[in-house]
């Protein structure tokens, strides 16, 4: 296991062992998260436990032409159900992204250490939000790391049903048109399959980070 200190490095993401678990330690700050998010590697562990550092072999990635939309879906988006706002209440969705209840989860791996890092990528501008409204409520959402090229999402949440989905596919569509090359998914589920994500090799993961030409 590679243990991290003050200097400002990762090892290369291929020790990482079976799991992704790539190193442990070093901190939060915005240049070691930049660099982590820029090298295929993400932070992710437990309040009160050391930083761990990921880097998963496969990688859970959509392409924005492989998104899949469900009839319903797309009955949902063609009414006025929902708004979508980008980057008003980035705080307020990092909450509720760690305070809402998920099925065979327990507890929240946004710890207030966690929210500090995020926010702080945002205020510089790296960090980014979308918004989910429903009767001027906020009902859904997500928030990850843009690198300009790749979106790395981290986390989302939904009080009221399908919420969630609909920031997603809303961010997409957005991302697609700028041409971005895919939205980082990190580890497989069956809800982002179902969206059209897919696993693929770290190391073809690795070549779409690498910066437009």
């Amino acid at each position: 296991m590679f243990f991290l200190g003050d200097r400002l490095e990762f090892p290369p993401v291929e020790m990482a062992n079976d799991d992704g678990l790539l190193a442990v330690g070093g901190d939060l700050s915005p240049e070691r998260l930049l660099l982590a998010y820029k090298n295929g590697i993400f932070p992710w562990f437990n309040e009160d436990a050391l930083i761990l550092w990921w880097s998963p072999d496969p990688r859970m990635v959509l392409y924005p032409r492989d998104l899949k939309i469900s009839k319903s879906m797309r009955k949902i988006l063609r009414s006025s159900q929902f708004t979508l706002t980008q980057n008003t209440c980035f705080e307020q969705v990092l909450d509720n992204c760690a305070q809402v209840e998920r099925k065979e989860q327990e507890g929240t791996w946004i710890t207030p250490k966690m929210k500090s890092a995020y926010m702080e990528l945002f205020n510089k501008g790296f960090a980014k939000s979308y918004e989910v409204w429903q009767d001027k409520e906020l009902v859904g959402g997500l928030y990850g790391v843009d690198l300009g090229h790749v979106f790395c999402g981290e986390s989302m949440f939904s009080t009221v049903a399908n919420a969630s989905k609909y920031a997603f596919i809303k961010m997409v569509e957005q991302l697609h048109e700028k041409n971005y090359k895919l939205i980082d998914c990190q580890v497989h589920t069956d809800h982002l399959e179902s969206l059209g994500a897919k696993e693929i090799r770290r190391e073809t993961f690795l070549k779409a980070l690498k910066p437009k030409t």
